[in-house]
């Protein structure tokens, strides 16, 4: 697969969004990236707070500028803080340096990447690993 289609974000979506129904987390807003960073598709369940979107956008957006797993911009942001906001500074505020945000691979390809937001970092990452996972893709974390 040389490129994330419509046709696999949706199931990426659709397994992201059960995953958090199974786990009966908050409602959550779920964005998917291509490779280029243009939105696939974007989803809110009902009852998402305010600012949801614009935080799995931020995920996602960041896992892919940075070309590592939000959970690892996140530790880099606490071992090299300046850095970090240095880099977000330069992306006009876009990255979200918090777990949740997860690159969309096809083996050594990368396809895009992943957001969700709406519970806590941990319980957003393990609901877009399972997205992907479920759509036959590899989910790099780090």
């Amino acid at each position: 697969m040389a490129e994330l289609t419509l046709d696999v974000a949706r199931k990426i979506l659709d397994a992201a969004l059960a995953k958090g129904v199974e786990k009966k987390l908050k409602p959550l807003v779920i964005t998917i990236l291509d490779n280029r960073g243009c939105v696939k598709v974007t989803a809110a369940q009902d009852g998402t707070s305010l600012m949801r979107a614009e935080i799995a956008h931020g995920k996602a957006y960041g896992a892919l500028a940075m070309g590592m797993g939000s959970r690892a911009l996140f530790q880099r942001a606490q071992e090299q803080a300046y850095f970090v906001d240095a880099v977000n500074t330069l992306a006009q505020g876009r990255l979200v340096p918090v777990p949740g945000g997860i690159l969309i691979m096809d083996g050594t390809t990368l396809l895009g990447a992943v957001g969700v937001s709406g519970d806590t970092s941990d319980n957003d990452e393990i609901c877009a690993v399972a997205g992907i996972e479920a759509a036959g893709l590899k989910a790099n974390v780090g």
